[in-house]
This record gives structure tokens, sequence and C-alpha cells, in this order.
């Protein structure tokens, strides 16, 4: 179904993004791929092979993302999964910090989905990532879930105004990733593991979870303005 379309991921060099960016090669399409850190792209490009293309791109920079997708020309679908997150006490976080956080998470995708919504053909879409402290409160998530509250608001609007252009939000819970590699891997193994038992499914998720959830919207024409929850029933705990 994806064979022979051109799918922008916007955070594709690691995690969730490059794995969907693998599924999507699996199905023939042609990928291209952006992220901020060079070292990652050029790593992710010899593995993902000769139908992906990488390209430098800081989302915080508007002029960066308006001049990328000038390059990237017309697409069919945009999937923006690139953001830094980080949370702490509402009353100690830095303001500084707490601005960086809708910064990179919030406006990054703003600014994706302004300038890349012009370039996407007809029948196209977007996809954008929330999480899942938008819809459970969790102490020391008060910025990260204002922020992702603010995308999944951003997103329904969008699948209105941007219409016919379908666009969705995917909002993961907590996935095993390289972006809590800064954690020592014994504690991080014991994060994970405290976690996974406390979800009905008894673990945390993984890249493909998600991935698979991104490929369904991308793919599912009569969906449109949904938030696909990928938590393994975190919100129910």
């Amino acid at each position: 179904m994806l064979k022979g379309k051109k799918i922008v991921i916007i955070g594709g060099s690691s995690g969730i993004g490059f794995e969907t960016a693998k599924q999507i090669l699996a199905q023939e399409a042609e990928v291209i791929i952006a992220s901020r850190s060079e070292d990652k792209l050029q790593k992710a490009k010899e593995q993902l092979g000769a139908r992906a293309a990488a390209f430098t791109l800081d989302t915080t920079q508007e002029e960066q993302v308006q001049s990328f997708f000038e390059k990237v020309g017309e697409f069919d679908h945009l999937v923006v999964s690139a953001a830094e997150t980080s949370g702490g006490a509402f009353l100690e976080m830095d303001t500084a910090q707490a601005q960086q956080l809708f910064e990179n998470k919030f406006w990054g995708q703003y600014y994706a989905a302004k300038y890349g919504a012009p370039k996407i053909l007809p029948n196209g879409s977007i996809t954008l990532f929330s999480g899942v402290v938008a819809y459970k409160s969790m102490v020391g998530s008060s910025i990260l879930g204002a922020v992702n509250a603010a995308v999944s608001n951003l997103g329904q609007t969008l699948a209105l105004e941007l219409a016919p252009i379908r666009v969705n939000i995917v909002s993961p819970g907590i996935i095993d990733t390289p972006s809590r590699n800064k954690m020592p891997e014994e504690a991080r193994n014991h994060f994970y593991a405290a976690v996974g038992e406390k979800l009905p499914v008894k673990r945390v998720g993984r890249a493909e979870d998600v991935a698979q959830c991104v490929l369904y919207l991308i793919q599912n024409s009569f969906v449109t303005g949904t938030v696909l929850h990928v938590e393994g029933g975190h919100i129910l705990t």
C-alpha cells in the first residue's frame, strides 16, 4: 500500500522514528529521515540503505524547517517523532527548561506541520506525537503533560483546517528506546521492570509497537483527528 510513496520522518535517526522508517522501507516506499545529530543520521542511513535519504535538521529553528521542506519538495506522508523531553517538580524546574520543552516538542511539530502541509500530495497525512502524561497526570510531568496536551489539540484542530490532508496523533506510554540511555543500565532496567509490572500487558513498550501504529495511521484513509494511544493500558492504572 505504501509502494512508491515518499514519506518524511523527522526524528528518523533512532528509536521510534528509525523503526518506523524500517517498516516503511519494507513496503518498498521511499523514506527521508531528518534529525539534529549528523552522526546518528549517517549510522541510520547506512542501516536503512539506498532508498533512504538523510538531512540534518534542528526543528526548533523555523527557518531551517522551512528550508528543509523546500529541499524535499512534494511528498505523501509526514511523521514527526523528534523531541527532546525532560521532567521535574513544578516549583523546582527552571523556567528556561520548561520553555525549552515547548520549543523542542510543541514548536518543532508546529513548524513541521506548517511548512510540510503545503508540500503534501493528495491523500497524504501528518502524524504528530503526544504522550501518555497528557492523559495521565504524574508527579514531575506537569510541563511535559501540558506540551503533550497542546500537541494533541493542535493535531485534532489541524485535521479540520488542513482537510483533506489527514492529521493524527500518536500518544505513546513508556517505551524502551535510546532516549533513556543516559540512565545507568541497572537503573533503567529496574525502571522498566517496575513500570511494566503495573501495566495490564506486564511490560513496557518497544519501538516496533509504536511504529506499527504509525503505519496504521498513514495507511488507513478513513482515520483523521484521532489520538492513538499505545501505552499498554497505562492510563487505566
